[in-house]
């Protein structure tokens, strides 16, 4: 993976671990698509999981090349963190461990406290497992005028 910062950037590995929403754009034979997903950094993948009314996992299947941005903003400081990721993305099997590595990110470690809806996976979803090959790291951050 090529890394690519400018003069302003932040720890990437750190980033990756927050619980922020990223977008998968993906191609279509209708032009573009973006899906708002939540993911987990592991073992330099993202993982996502893609349940059986996703529709990008069917893109992703056709045209593996896809992009990835995760943004950190908070307008009351000014702070601006990008990650814009590129590269190539498969459907996997669906591994309950991961899945359940992923939504404990976002939902916390007692999956009992869980929507039923995420404490009920389906065995039909899969992992989107993506493949970056180049990610732009840049803190875009801005000063207040107050």
């Amino acid at each position: 993976m090529d890394i690519i910062t400018g003069n302003r950037s932040f720890d990437l590995e750190e980033f990756l671990t927050k619980p922020f929403f990223a977008h998968l754009s993906t191609a279509s034979s209708e032009g573009p698509r973006d899906s708002p997903v939540w993911f987990l950094w592991e073992n330099k993948f993202l993982w996502i999981i893609g349940t059986p009314g996703d529709t990008f996992p069917i893109r992703i299947e056709k045209t593996p090349n896809c992009a990835i941005g995760v943004v950190d903003f908070d307008p009351s400081i000014g702070k601006v963190l990008h990650a814009g990721f590129r590269g190539k993305a498969t459907a996997e099997p669906f591994n309950l461990d991961l899945a359940k590595r992923l939504l404990s990110k976002y939902l916390g470690s007692n999956d009992k406290d869980w929507d039923p809806r995420f404490r009920n996976q389906d065995p039909k979803s899969v992992l989107i497992r993506f493949v970056p090959e180049t990610v732009v790291v840049r803190d875009q951050s801005y000063k207040l005028n107050r």
